[in-house]
């Protein structure tokens, strides 16, 4: 039992807002291509699998996450007890993890077409070296955007089986959300992170997080929009996102307190809400 308690811990698997932010953008894009004339199972079924394939892929970078970092872990107060860098999972027990649930993965991913297959390997080598990113660059947080929310390109290519100009700018839009929302969960660690050398854009706007923060929830707004044109949405998309992005502008950057670590999680949590209202907005303009 002490071992499944580990499992569960290394893997953060009590803490869902990791997964439920990698699988929202696959949702946005496999609802934006689907053809809601045809069979609803088809459309369920792929929503199903992009989830248990955002909960494999979030479990396993999780355990990959830690086994790089462990060395950091032990010096930052909120991740010394951590399962690999307290030393209750060794990191071969780890690695043993990590590979066992990437080809569970492997497993969900070969349900799609082999287009959606191709990009979703060719993602691999992003999703296990952002880690490395907080030692070299102050932009980590743009390597996590452009991988966690690859999902949103393989959403639309899984029904479409091609790229073209919309999944190009809602995905875009999605990786300045991220770049936003984990500034935001940075400020946990900030000073544990500058004490021991490491980078984030959390550091680099350190004084200046909301004037980031606002043009980080600007671009994306202008890119939401750029794609709901391209879509041809109709007005109850525009009136519809309003909704989100209120909570963007008016709850997130206005309420955030960037010294205290119990703000910066409540607001990073947030954003769980702000993808399901996305996803509503982008189900009901489909469906009127």
């Amino acid at each position: 039992m002490n071992q499944i308690k580990l499992f569960i811990d290394v893997t953060r698997l009590r803490k869902p807002i990791g997964y439920m932010l990698l699988f929202w953008p696959c949702a946005w894009g496999l609802t934006l291509a689907y053809d809601f004339s045809s069979n609803l199972n088809n459309y369920f079924f792929y929503l199903l699998l992009f989830f248990l394939g955002a909960v494999l892929m979030r479990s396993a970078g999780c355990i990959v996450n830690d086994i790089l970092d462990k060395e950091f872990d032990k010096k930052v107060f909120r991740t010394k007890n951590r399962p690999i860098a307290s030393g209750q999972i060794s990191v071969k027990a780890g690695i043993f993890y990590a590979v066992i649930l990437c080809l569970v993965a492997l497993f969900v991913l070969l349900n799609f077409n082999q287009f959606t297959i191709i990009l979703a390997l060719g993602s691999m080598p992003l999703a296990f070296t952002y880690p490395l990113m907080k030692r070299f660059t102050y932009w980590p947080q743009l390597f996590l955007g452009i991988t966690f929310n690859y999902g949103l390109i393989l959403g639309w290519t899984a029904i479409k089986g091609q790229i073209d100009i919309v999944p190009i700018m809602f995905y875009l839009g999605a990786i300045f959300w991220t770049l936003g929302y984990d500034t935001i969960y940075g400020y946990q660690d900030i000073k544990d992170d500058e004490i021991i050398g490491l980078k984030s854009t959390s550091i680099k706007f350190k004084g200046k997080e909301k004037n980031f923060l606002f043009i980080c929830y600007a671009l994306l707004l202008i890119l939401f929009l750029i794609g709901g044109y391209y879509m041809e949405f109709n007005n109850i998309y525009y009136f519809l996102t309003i909704i989100p992005f209120l909570h963007l502008f008016f709850y997130q950057i206005r309420f955030f307190k960037s010294k205290d670590p119990k703000s910066c999680l409540k607001i990073f949590k947030s954003n769980n809400m702000f993808g399901l209202i996305i996803f509503l907005n982008i189900l009901i303009t489909k469906n009127l």
